[in-house]
C-alpha cells in the first residue's frame, strides 16, 4: 500500500512541430531534468509533415540523450494541421494512460522551463487545466517582444470572448497549456476544428463543462520563428466559434462539441419573460379545473395553483419530481394516444411546447376532440415553434439547419410548423382558432433584463404584431373545438321537441 502511496504521476510532455529543424532540439534540451523527480515523464513529439528535418532532428536528440527522458519521435502520414496534430496527442495520452499532458511549441515560443510550476496545480488537484499567460502581469507580453498589433488583437479578442463565455481569462490564445487527461477523455475535443482556433474550441469545452481553469504568467518570448497562422483568418473563425457556442446556450444554434446542457435544467419554463408559459398563465381563468397534457416538472402546475387557485391534473411519460399541485397525475406515453383516464369535464386543456413532439399529431386532435365532445365549455390552449423565425431563415441562407436540446429545432420535435400551417392543423381538424399570439425570441435570457434587453424584446414584439410569419418565435394559439355531431344532432332533436311543444300551445 505504501508503495502504490507514492507512485509518481505520469506527465506526457506534447511537442507539437512543423518546420522546426532549427529549434526542435533548443527546445527538447530546455525540458527541465528535474521533472523526472516528482514525474514519470516521457516526451512525444509528433511532425506534422514538415517539409524540413525536423523528424531527424528529433531523432538525433533522442539518440544523443537517452539518459534525460523517455523521448518518442512520430511522424504524421498526412498532414493533420495545428489542432488535429494536438487531437493525436490527446489521444495518445488517454491511450497510454498518463495523468497529465503539457502542450509545447516545437519552435520554442514557450518556455519548457515553466512546465515545472505550471503543472503543480494539476497534481495537487487544484485545477483541470493550466494555461500559460503572457498577459497576466502589465506590459510583460511587448517587453517580450509581442508585435503591437497582435498584443492588441489578443487584447480585442480575449475581451469579447470573456464577456460572451461569462469567463474571465487574461488570454485566450497561448498555446502552452496542461490539462488533466482524465477530463481530457471525457470532452469532444476530437470534434473540433484541425485549424489554430481548435485551441479555442477546448477552452470553450472546459469552460462550458464545468472544469476548473487556472491562469499562470509566462515570460513572452518572440524569435526568428516563422508564424503560420493569417491573424485575420484565426480572429473570424476564433469569434465565430464563440459566437456559436454562446448562441448555443440560448438554443439558437446547436454544434455537438459544444452540447453540455444539463439534461435536467433542459425543460425548465420561462415565466418572467415573453413565453407560451407566461401566457398560459395570463390566459387561464381562476378557479378553473385544468388538464395539462405533458407537464413535465409540474412547473407550470404550480404557478397556477399558486396565482390562479386552479385544480389540475397532469399528464405525462414522466413522474414530475418538483409539483406537488397536480390533484391528479396520470403516466401515460402520449404516442400512444390520450389516455382514457383524463377527465373529460375541464374547463382548459394546456398543450404548451407538446403538439410538435408527437408522432401522430393529427390522431391526437381527433382523439382530443372525441374525447372532449360532450364538453361545450373547454378550451385549449396550445404553443409550437416558428420554423419561419427570422434567426432560423438567416442560418438557412447559410446552409445551416441543425438540431438542438431545445429551441425550434428541438432534437425530439418530429413536427416544425409556420403560423399558416399550425392554424391550418387545428381548422382541419374540426376546430375554431380562436386568437393567435406571436410570441418574440427569448432575448432577455441572452441580453440579461436590462434595457437591451427589453429593448430589443420589445421591439421584436413589435415586429411580431406586423409580421407575425417572420418575426415571432413561437405561436400561442386559443383554440375550442367545433360542435360534434353528436351534439348538434341531440340539440336538433331537443328544438324539435321544444318546436312541437310550442305548436301545441
Amino acid at each position: 500500500m505504501k508503495g502504490l502511496r507514492n507512485k509518481k504521476h505520469r506527465l506526457l510532455i506534447f511537442i507539437v512541430a512543423y518546420n522546426a529543424e532549427m529549434t526542435i532540439e533548443w527546445v527538447l534540451g530546455r525540458i527541465p531534468q528535474s521533472l523526472n523527480d516528482a514525474f514519470d515523464i516521457e516526451v512525444l513529439v509528433i511532425d506534422d509533415q514538415s517539409h524540413d528535418d525536423t523528424f531527424l532532428k528529433a531523432e538525433e536528440f533522442q539518440k544523443c540523450n537517452t539518459d534525460r527522458f523517455k523521448l518518442t519521435v512520430l511522424y504524421s502520414a498526412v498532414n493533420q494541421g495545428y489542432g488535429g496534430n494536438q487531437k493525436i496527442g490527446y489521444h495518445y495520452a488517454i491511450k497510454h494512460k498518463f495523468d497529465f499532458v503539457a502542450l509545447v511549441h516545437g519552435d520554442g515560443q514557450y518556455p519548457p522551463e515553466e512546465i515545472t510550476n505550471l503543472v503543480k496545480p494539476l497534481a495537487a488537484g487544484e485545477a483541470d487545466a493550466v494555461f500559460g499567460s503572457r498577459m497576466m502581469k502589465r506590459g510583460a507580453a511587448l517587453a517580450g517582444g509581442m508585435p503591437l498589433y497582435k498584443f492588441l488583437g489578443n487584447k480585442v479578442l480575449t475581451f469579447c470572448q470573456n464577456k460572451l463565455l461569462c469567463a474571465d481569462l487574461s488570454e485566450y490564445h497561448s498555446g502552452f497549456r496542461l490539462y488533466s487527461v482524465s477530463v481530457l477523455s471525457k470532452l469532444p475535443f476530437a470534434l473540433n476544428s484541425d485549424d489554430f482556433h481548435f485551441d479555442t474550441e477546448i477552452i470553450i469545452q472546459f469552460l462550458l463543462s464545468g472544469h476548473i481553469v487556472k491562469e499562470m504568467p509566462i515570460p513572452t518570448y518572440y524569435g526568428n520563428e516563422i508564424c503560420h497562422v493569417n491573424g485575420i483568418r484565426y480572429a473570424r473563425k476564433v469569434m465565430l466559434a464563440t459566437l456559436r457556442a454562446h448562441f448555443q446556450r440560448y438554443n439558437l444554434l446547436y454544434d455537438p462539441k459544444f452540447d453540455f446542457a444539463n439534461e435536467a435544467g433542459c425543460h425548465t419554463p420561462n415565466f418572467d419573460y415573453s413565453s407560451p408559459y407566461g401566457l398560459a398563465i395570463k390566459s387561464v381563468p381562476a378557479k378553473t379545473s385544468v388538464l395539462d397534457i405533458g407537464c413535465a416538472g409540474g412547473y407550470l402546475a404550480d404557478r397556477l395553483f399558486k396565482e390562479k387557485g386552479c385544480h389540475i391534473v397532469g399528464v405525462d411519460s414522466a413522474m414530475p419530481q418538483k409539483s406537488n399541485h397536480l390533484d391528479k397525475f396520470i403516466l401515460s406515453t402520449l404516442d400512444r394516444g390520450l389516455p382514457k383516464s383524463a377527465p373529460k369535464n375541464v374547463d382548459v386543456v394546456l398543450m404548451v411546447g407538446i403538439i410538435e413532439r408527437l408522432s401522430d399529431i393529427e390522431g391526437f386532435l381527433e382523439q382530443l376532440k372525441e374525447h372532449f365532445k360532450h364538453n361545450e365549455k373547454v378550451t385549449f390552449f396550445v404553443s409550437t415553434g416558428n420554423v419561419a423565425f427570422f434567426m432560423t431563415r438567416i442560418l438557412h441562407m447559410f446552409g445551416m439547419f441543425n438540431y438542438g436540446k431545445k429551441g425550434i429545432l428541438d432534437l425530439r420535435h418530429r413536427r416544425l410548423f409556420t403560423r399558416k400551417a399550425f392554424v391550418e392543423l387545428f381548422e382541419q381538424r374540426g376546430f375554431i382558432v380562436q386568437n393567435m399570439k406571436p410570441v418574440p425570441g427569448p432575448w432577455q435570457m441572452i441580453f440579461g433584463n436590462g434595457m437591451i434587453g427589453r429593448a430589443i424584446t420589445f421591439t421584436n414584439s413589435i415586429l411580431c404584431r406586423f409580421w407575425p410569419q417572420m418575426f415571432a418565435y413561437q405561436f400561442f394559439l386559443e383554440v375550442k373545438p367545433k360542435a360534434h355531431l353528436d351534439f348538434l344532432l341531440l340539440s336538433a332533436k331537443k328544438k324539435a321537441v321544444e318546436k312541437r311543444a310550442l305548436k301545441k300551445h
